[in-house]
């Protein structure tokens, strides 16, 4: 079976946005679900946020973490936020 890539938009909030040092970019990945899109992010840029401490957005609605992903989808990571 052969795995296509595909360009997905990505936007980054609070602790994840730190430690990216952007705000949002495309990323061309093969990840089939916003799971294992994460996976791969942290692995590549060394989030020290855990999957479980965070929400996940698919063009504007909150989804579940199984939520497949296809060419074009804009995917926002959220983090707690602590407020004061």
């Amino acid at each position: 079976m052969v795995v296509k890539e595909k360009l997905v938009h990505i936007q980054y909030f609070a602790i994840l946005r730190e430690a990216r040092g952007k705000t949002e970019e495309d990323i061309q990945t093969t990840a089939a679900t916003a799971q294992e899109l994460y996976k791969e992010l942290k692995n590549k840029f060394g989030f020290q946020i855990f999957q479980d401490s965070l929400r996940v957005c698919v063009n504007d609605e909150f989804c579940d973490w199984q939520t497949g992903l296809k060419e074009g989808d804009r995917i926002v990571f959220i983090p707690p936020v602590a407020g004061g």
